[in-house]
């Protein structure tokens, strides 16, 4: 990696705000700013909106030590649960909105930056593709939640739309912006296993002599050696202003990030150029952006978390007497002194030995044309082309001294990717309001086309020992395609009654022909009672409008796989070659595919009421929705000989996912020096799988033993239910080994006395954000919580027994929960494990202080401070209960971060 060098951006506090348009008031003559949100293909009035959408400026966004966009967001809007995937630097997070509607195709939102839909899995080298934008270059978020506000973008927005805008350039004098944050980031905890003492004790009771004559001398707590208190320096720059009637904006980024675990760290660059310039007496518009994007990353080992949870704590670091292995201590074989295959490597030695380096360039742009007709001003065309490419290499290399690459005298891999996203959209747009009739119409037409490509070249690993793993293959090029034509009616009667109809004809390549179209249409009313006589004049409702929506939406985004409707071959493994002579071929196999694959369909309807009071003192809204999701996309077993495999991607069945969720947002206190602001957002749903072409479906691999899962898809429940055996416990409440009920009573325990438990889904989740100024001071925070959640700790179930001191020569540490339960032997499918991880946690804290005419009255200096994950509350025996997937296994932690920063303006 690079030293850090300090590279500068950022942008102007005037473009905090989301976009603004002045409207009359027809009571007080006032002008007054009303916000604009972004809808897809075009924008309208949040007063005019018939959808669910939720619009997020930069003054209400999260603080600190921010390196990917949608920490911005976490936990400011209802509907939407953000959970960080790990705590490594520039990781991502897996984001729901209304809790998805599928069981395999993918479950993540569409995002759209700046009109182009981006790719959301991402390149390899980037564990997070949204991480390669700046945030600090976002302006604001809109979330469209329902069918009738994301039906416009048919095929990909059955889990909901994001739409993303960067700042632009405005007219005007040059401004200039900087900010620098310094972060420090430290872990929460450890995993609780046994301490040195009672790990001893443990095997000089239980264990046999022969593994007691394996303890050592030392006292070593593993976790805290492979943790660290980890530096980041983040930095931005930007310009802006306007040349002869050009508005422009130019920023740059650098952000430096160690992990919290040795070895990791990020090192990401950033460029953004936007131009807006107006021509032909500003009927046409041009909106041109750029966005360019250099990661280095170097990447800790995924398995040294782990073998530090479980390493021997009796032995050292470091021993002069393995000289051959680096000098780290490992475990041997007795009769012949070299690294025992089986045993747990020294995590020291697997983040040191290792350099696991990737090297990603992301550039995004698009420029988009806005004409209004000269002979037709109510007339509109709009041409928007965007391109996303990403190209990444990176490699790996393991030395010959390292025990885990002893045997192969040390292993390298290159790989290389390319991904290409190019984007099309057309659209007329036709806005009329006729006085006479008291209405208004608009219409938008439009047309578009995006094509993505990824190519892959073949990418073995390399031994020392010149042998190649595999020995061969094919490099990878796949290609998708969607074409679309799309309409939208909007219809305005009287300021009082809104109507807003669409439709989206898609075709996807990943469908043959007879499957290929999908038509995804939506219809949407608003009444918006404030407008009637009756409450016109009312000092206390200010605002109070009905909502009701109905809308299918398509799915398509069937992960790594764009021709699940063909007959496939490739290339077999080393154990399946045929021999020639002396020569060995290696044969094709052919794949399982259903050709009559098609598209999965989810259908919502929405009820909403959006209110404000005193003057708007006090706004929200509240929403009730459903969401039926029919032929699922899922893959399940299907019976030998029936196809050409035993695991099949085909449409299984139906889901229903219903929920409530409300925000409110209140000015309580506003006055000349303080000022006090909060808001709450609350969400309930509840998934239910309605019909499932197969008996049950078992997911959720868990670490231990070969195969093993831990949850079920069955109809009438959950999706991801947690599927166990229903623990005994003596009088004593200790849980007895081996002994569970016989819940279908036939006097035999297998696996017919597996049942359905609990979810990994929350039954409700809060969030509240508060935000105080006095004077020139200003304190803010956020926070959230999840009640009924469940989390299967699968690091208590694999190490909590003593297994861990009986392996094949070696030992292992075992989990604390031992001392509780006594077992022998590992309990994986106990819903002893299942547990209620319901939790509050603090996300945010932040201070801040403006010194108002910094050197001039144009220029302004903010000096700021912020915790994040300042403290998390739960019952939850693990180290975090905020687990996305319910299966709690050697999870990189989040760690707390401590940031101070400073923004200067002129």
């Amino acid at each position: 990696m690079r030293n850090f060098t300090t590279v500068l951006k950022i942008a102007p506090a005037f473009l905090l705000a989301s976009s603004m348009v002045y409207a009359q008031d027809s009571v007080t003559k006032e002008k007054k700013i009303e916000e604009v949100v972004l809808i897809g293909y075009g924008a309208k009035k949040k007063s005019d909106l018939t959808g669910s959408v939720t619009a997020i400026s930069a003054k209400d966004f999260n603080e600190g030590s921010i390196n990917s966009p949608e920490q911005l967001i976490q936990g400011k809007a209802s509907g939407i649960q953000i959970t960080n995937n790990s705590g490594a630097p520039g990781a991502g997070s897996t984001i729901r909105i209304r809790g998805g509607a599928s069981l395999n195709a993918s479950n993540d939102p569409l995002i759209v930056i700046d009109g182009v839909p981006v790719d959301s899995n991402g390149i390899s080298g980037a564990s997070n593709p949204l991480a390669l934008i700046n945030p600090n270059d976002i302006e604001s978020f809109n979330i469209l939640k329902d069918a009738s506000a994301t039906a416009i973008y048919g095929s990909r927005a059955s889990n909901g739309v994001i739409i993303i805008t960067t700042k632009k350039g405005t007219s005007g004098r040059l401004r200039l912006n900087y900010t620098a944050t310094t972060s420090i980031y430290e872990k929460m905890g450890n995993i609780d296993m046994l301490s040195t003492d009672q790990f001893r004790n443990v095997v000089m009771s239980k264990a046999l002599p022969s593994y007691q004559a394996l303890l050592g001398n030392a006292n070593t707590n593993w976790q805290n050696q492979i943790y660290q208190t980890a530096l980041g320096f983040d930095n931005s720059v930007s310009i802006s202003g306007g040349i002869k009637g050009l508005p422009y904006r130019l920023s740059l980024g650098y952000l430096n990030q160690d992990g919290i675990i040795r070895t990791n760290n990020i090192e990401r660059t950033t460029m953004s150029l936007n131009l807006n310039p107006k021509f032909f007496d500003k009927h046409l518009e041009i909106n041109f952006n750029v966005k360019g994007t250099y990661v280095e990353n170097r990447f800790k080992d995924d398995g040294s978390i782990g073998a530090a949870v479980v390493f021997d704590p009796t032995k050292p670091v470091y021993d002069s007497a393995f000289g051959n292995y680096g000098g780290y201590w490992e475990w041997l074989n007795a009769s012949n002194g070299l690294p025992n295959t089986n045993g747990t490597k020294n995590p020291v030695s697997m983040l040191n030995q290792r350099w696991d380096l990737s090297y990603v360039r992301r550039v995004l742009g698009n420029v988009q044309f806005d004409y209004k007709f000269h002979f037709l001003p109510e007339l509109r065309a709009n041409l928007n082309l965007g391109y996303d490419y990403s190209d990444s290499n990176g490699d790996t290399t393991v030395l010959p001294t390292a025990a885990m690459a002893f045997y192969q005298k040390g292993t390298y891999r290159r790989y290389t990717q390319e991904k290409k996203n190019k984007v099309l959209d057309f659209y007329f747009n036709y806005l009329k309001t006729i006085e006479s009739i008291k209405s208004t119409f608009d219409l938008t037409l439009g047309y578009s086309y995006q094509d993505w490509t990824r190519s892959e070249p073949f990418a073995p690993t390399i031994n020392g020992d010149g042998t190649r793993v595999p020995n061969q293959g094919v490099d990878l090029f796949t290609q998708n395609t969607i074409l679309s034509y799309f309409g939208r009616f909007n219809y305005t009667f009287n300021n009082k009654y809104l109507l807003t109809a669409t439709l989206r004809r898609d075709g996807s390549s990943r469908f043959s022909k007879d499957n290929r179209v999908g038509y995804f249409p939506s219809v949407a009313v608003a009444w918006k009672i404030d407008q009637e006589n009756f409450l016109k004049d009312s000092k206390v409702i200010s605002s109070l409008k009905l909502r009701a929506g109905w809308g299918q939406t398509g799915q398509q985004d069937i992960q790594n796989n764009d021709y699940p409707y063909l007959a496939r071959y490739v290339m077999s493994n080393s154990g399946a070659m045929y021999q020639i002579g002396d020569d060995f071929f290696n044969t094709l196999r052919a794949q399982g595919y259903d050709k009559n694959i098609k598209w999965e369909t989810t259908t919502t309807k929405n009820i909403g009421v959006d209110f404000g009071f005193l003057k708007e003192r006090i706004n929200g809204s509240i929403e009730v929705y459903e969401k039926e999701s029919k032929d699922l996309l899922s893959v399940v077993p299907v019976p030998a000989g029936a196809n050409l495999t035993n695991l099949l991607l085909t449409n299984i069945g139906d889901m229903r996912n219903r929920g409530i969720e409300a925000n409110v947002n209140v000015k309580a206190i506003t006055n000349k020096d303080f000022t006090w602001e909060f808001s709450v957002n609350a969400t309930h749903y509840k998934s239910e799988i309605t019909n499932l072409a197969s008996t049950q479906v078992l997911v959720g691999g868990i670490g231990g033993g070969v195969g093993n899962t831990i949850q079920v898809q069955s109809q009438g429940y959950q999706p991801n239910a947690f599927y166990v055996y229903q623990q005994v416990y003596d009088n004593a409440g200790r849980p007895i080994e081996g002994a569970y009920v016989d819940r279908n009573g036939d006097g035999v325990i297998n696996n017919s006395d597996l049942y359905q438990y609990k979810s990994p889904a929350p039954d409700v989740l809060l969030g509240f954000s508060s935000k105080f100024t006095y004077k020139n001071f200003d304190l803010g925070f956020t926070m959230r919580a999840s009640i009924g959640n469940y989390v299967y700790n699968n690091v208590a179930s694999q190490y909590g027994n003593l297994q861990g001191i009986a392996n094949n020569g070696f030992l292992q540490n075992i989990h604390s929960s031992y001392l509780e339960t006594g077992f022998s032997r590992a309990q994986y499918l106990s819903d002893y494990y299942v547990e209620n991880a319901s939790f509050l946690r603090m996300d945010n804290i932040n201070v801040g202080y403006n010194f108002p005419s910094f050197i001039n009255e144009n220029s302004k200096i903010r000096v700021f401070g912020s915790v994040q994950n300042a403290f998390v509350i739960t019952k939850y025996s693990g180290l975090d209960p905020e687990v996305f997937n319910g299966i709690d296994n050697n999870l990189y932690q989040r760690p707390r971060i401590y940031s101070l920063g400073f923004n200067f303006q002129f």
